[in-house]
């Protein structure tokens, strides 16, 4: 039953379908998404304790993956464990002002996490074609400033959409087809005119995801040109290989982005919601789980760090 506030057509509570179309699979689709959530949490926990207590890995491009890493777990758990309470328990209701703090974490902290790979990616730039001044230019408190500047960011181009959101009217039904608030899935709810806020969604994607791609863009053309014109092959290898982690995590940050990005855009009716909802929330859970992964397999120092972190506890047993 829909429960109205009669001054302003503002619903009490919403209802959070989960994936529409496959309610009967919800059981199972919980399993890799439970799965892949412990993951995240553990390995990204992990990554935070080892970049604290660690001292070899106080230095700057690690600073950056601690925000990374904790980015990442408020992002997934903004999301995932409300979506695992709708699969196991059918706890579907979800209060106004509740969904208006999911959609804003959700999309401060998204924003924040296209922020912190593309500071990433200016941190590889300075270490690789400015070695020498590498320590002088990044140092902690320039670090904490442009960390602080990228939240920042996200904050303010996003609180934004807690208002324009809150000022519809809603008169088409509380039943949400996702499972958790995003901002359009909440608008379409509205009988009044969403106009404001999809050309505001248009121009914060573009500030954020398009001027970090192109910053990214950028720094990685730099650092190609950098590797090139090194004449010793090692040395290209050496230089390369400090951005392997990084790549795979644009690649899986940024590809479940583009694909629900366009196919939204282009794909009409030939692609069903439901596909829509899997990716939107594979958008926020595989970053999370495979960057710890990838960063701890492909990063010497954090792997050389957890291996003396075992043996040590092996000798004590």
């Amino acid at each position: 039953m829909l429960i109205l506030n009669q001054t302003d057509l503002t619903p009490a509570l919403f209802i959070l379908n989960g994936i529409p179309g496959l309610e009967d699979m919800h059981v199972w689709i919980s399993f890799p998404f439970c799965s892949m959530y412990v993951v995240a949490v553990v390995g990204n926990c992990g990554l935070l304790y080892l970049i604290c207590y660690e001292d070899s890995l106080h230095r700057p491009m690690y600073y950056f993956l601690a925000m990374l890493s904790f980015t990442d777990l408020v992002m997934c758990s903004s999301t995932i464990p409300k979506a695992l309470c709708i699969f196991w328990f059918h706890l579907k209701k979800i209060e106004f002002d509740e969904c208006l703090v999911q959609m804003f974490f959700v999309h401060t902290f998204t924003g924040m996490e296209s922020g912190v790979l593309m500071l990433m990616a200016l941190d590889r730039y300075v270490a690789i074609c400015y070695p020498l001044q590498y320590s002088i230019i990044l140092t902690n408190p320039v670090i904490a400033k442009i960390g602080f500047a990228t939240f920042l960011r996200g904050v303010l181009l996003i609180i934004p959409f807690t208002f324009l959101t809150k000022r519809l009217p809603y008169c088409r039904g509380n039943i949400i087809p996702h499972t958790y608030c995003d901002h359009m899935s909440v608008a379409k709810l509205s009988c009044g005119n969403v106009k404001v806020n999809v050309i505001y969604g248009l121009m914060v994607a573009l500030l954020i995801g398009g001027f970090d791609i192109l910053c990214i863009t950028i720094s990685y053309t730099m650092i190609l040109r950098a590797v090139v014109s090194l004449s010793s092959a090692d040395a290209q290898q050496k230089a390369f290989s400090t951005c392997t982690a990084h790549i795979c995590a644009i690649v899986f940050s940024y590809s479940p982005a583009f694909f629900s990005f366009f196919s939204h855009r282009f794909g009409g009716h030939t692609i069903p919601p439901s596909c829509h909802i899997i990716v939107a929330n594979i958008y926020l859970l595989l970053p999370p789980t495979m960057n710890p992964v990838v960063y701890g397999v492909k990063t010497k120092q954090i792997r050389n760090c957890v291996l003396r972190i075992l043996s040590g506890s092996k000798e004590i047993l």
